[in-house]
């Protein structure tokens, strides 16, 4: 199937070859805002029943099987040359250099997970030997490993419409973890999705996994059918706290209740404690006012609330801010909604009494003007705390707090974070230990200095937190933890050892480090098991 251009017509892919996907010819070449086609309800279902045909194949496929799938996912999306470049910029406003960068960040995160598959530890395997002379009753054979829940439902994000989307993390974890994904194409970039979804389905094709391993539909309104799919065992979700909580609402309500794994609202607080400013508060205000513009604000760890108690070096850095401010320019967001929300943002903070706006960067109609709010201590602590909803672009709010006791209280109310950081001198942590036992309780990444625009795709790190910034705190989007969203423990009781997965197996062939008999060892099991 060719896209010909930006006035575009959506349906599904079931993942059996068959594409629903209409596309119609822009005389011009522009980019249009015309409605197009949902996909039906048979569509979905046929996508969901593919997966869920899928899914015995390929869970039972070897690790090392999978592993190969994601590599050849990684080396397809790389091929995408300078034209899928300039068709995503054209789509989403996109600079080239940031859309090659999402690109290698995306390819890469296939080749983590295919890393994870060869490492093994994503098993989690555990061995209690049998004894049977035990008293007074003797133990049975024990053995758990962890497997894909099954068929996993995932929703392309608006503001990485690669690293976050059709082959983004939820469905790189979800491959990884042995679960086939059906995924919800994002509005926004709907052609972006079509060349993305080609490339996994030349990779489904090269490694001979089945075909129902990786579907996509596309439109309005079908999200919700997905999520009630009786098939669909998992969610995966980036996007407003009004959207993600809704699927958490209908998953709950299922007869079959399922998880969805959502990131959703977080306003990432920078808190600036007295050294640091008093040593390198010109600094700090330059590089936040970056982090606060970079990406037009459209992203999830964008400094949304910035506190700081009051004093004269506190007085100089609010002028310092405010001059960084002004000096930026209005940019072009992703698209005509995003846009128009962060406006909406902008006039609803203008409007709340006690906050101010001390700076604007230009004026434009068309474009996202990047603000600077001030607000007094109280809007901290009023009953709807209006400074604790995201306002998604490139706007933040400084509040100059009374006292040190004024902010270790709104540390303890605050929301769930994403992140949480803090601009500090050794000192200066030494003599906050309190906020800092409070910021882990409230945040899923703790920073000292630097900024929390930066996700390392990593072993390591964890971009979740408590609610609302996911409606799951024990996991994360990024980073090789996330396959254990979609992994459940089975255990295997007095089971026959060569019919044991590898991963359980005496003789180790996979090579794990296992929790056997209470000590992590590589070794060979000697089995105590009576005949």
């Amino acid at each position: 199937m060719t896209i010909l251009g930006h006035n575009y017509i959506g349906g599904a892919r079931s993942g059996k070859g068959d594409v629903k996907l209409l596309s119609i010819a822009a005389a011009t070449g522009e980019a249009h805002a015309v409605p197009f086609l949902t996909a039906t309800e048979a569509e979905v279902s046929a996508a969901v029943d593919a997966a869920s045909a899928a899914y015995p194949v390929y869970r039972a496929l070897s690790s090392e099987a999978r592993a190969k799938f994601l590599d050849a996912i990684a080396e397809e999306i790389d091929a995408l040359g300078d034209d899928f470049i300039a068709e995503v910029s054209r789509e989403t406003a996109l600079p080239a250099a940031r859309l090659q960068g999402e690109r290698s960040r995306t390819s890469n995160q296939m080749r983590l997970f295919a890393k994870v598959l060869r490492r093994g530890d994503f098993y989690g395997a555990r061995i209690d030997t049998a004894l049977p002379q035990r008293q007074p009753l003797p133990r049975p054979d024990l053995r758990q490993y962890r497997i894909g829940v099954g068929p996993v439902g995932v929703f392309g994000a608006s503001n990485f419409p690669l690293a976050f989307s059709v082959a983004g993390g939820d469905t790189a974890a979800a491959l990884a973890a042995g679960c086939p994904v059906v995924f919800k194409a994002h509005s926004g970039h709907l052609i972006t999705s079509e060349l993305v979804a080609d490339a996994i389905e030349r990779a489904v094709k090269r490694s001979g996994v089945p075909a129902g391993t990786f579907n996509m539909i596309y439109g309005d309104r079908v999200g919700a059918q997905l999520v009630k799919s009786a098939g669909i065992q998992a969610v995966g979700f980036t996007g407003s706290l009004r959207g993600g909580r809704a699927l958490c609402d209908m998953a709950a309500a299922r007869p079959q209740p399922i998880p969805v794994f959502a990131e959703m609202s977080s306003i990432n607080p920078i808190i600036l404690l007295p050294q640091a400013l008093a040593t390198r508060g010109e600094a700090i205000a330059r590089d936040l006012i970056a982090s606060v513009v970079v990406g037009v604000g459209q992203l999830c760890t964008s400094p949304g609330l910035v506190l700081g108690v009051r004093s004269p070096e506190l007085t100089k850095f609010i002028e310092q801010l405010r001059e960084a401010m002004a000096a930026q320019s209005p940019q072009t967001m992703l698209n005509s909604a995003g846009l128009k929300t962060y406006g909406g943002g902008v006039e609803r903070l203008s409007k709340v009494p006690g906050v101010v706006a001390v700076a604007a960067g230009g004026s434009s109609d068309t474009q996202a003007v990047p603000h600077l709010f001030k607000a007094e201590a109280s809007v901290l602590f009023t009953k709807d705390a209006p400074l604790e909803e995201e306002v998604f672009g490139p706007a933040t709010v400084i509040v100059e707090l009374e006292s040190r006791e004024q902010l270790i209280d709104f540390a303890r109310n605050m929301h769930g974070q994403l992140t949480a950081t803090l601009q500090a001198q050794p000192e200066d942590l030494r003599a906050y230990q309190d906020l800092i036992a409070l910021l882990e309780h409230k945040a899923g990444r703790l920073l000292v200095n630097g900024f929390p625009t930066g996700v390392e795709v990593s072993d390591a790190m964890v971009h979740g937190g408590p609610y609302p910034a996911t409606s799951d705190s024990r996991g994360t989007s990024v980073g090789t933890l996330a396959i254990d969203r979609f992994l459940r423990p089975i255990c295997y009781q007095n089971y026959p050892d060569e019919l044991l997965p590898a991963a359980l197996q005496n003789a180790n062939p996979l090579g794990l480090m296992r929790l056997v008999d209470g000590e992590q060892t590589k070794d060979v099991v000697k089995d105590s098991r009576t005949a």
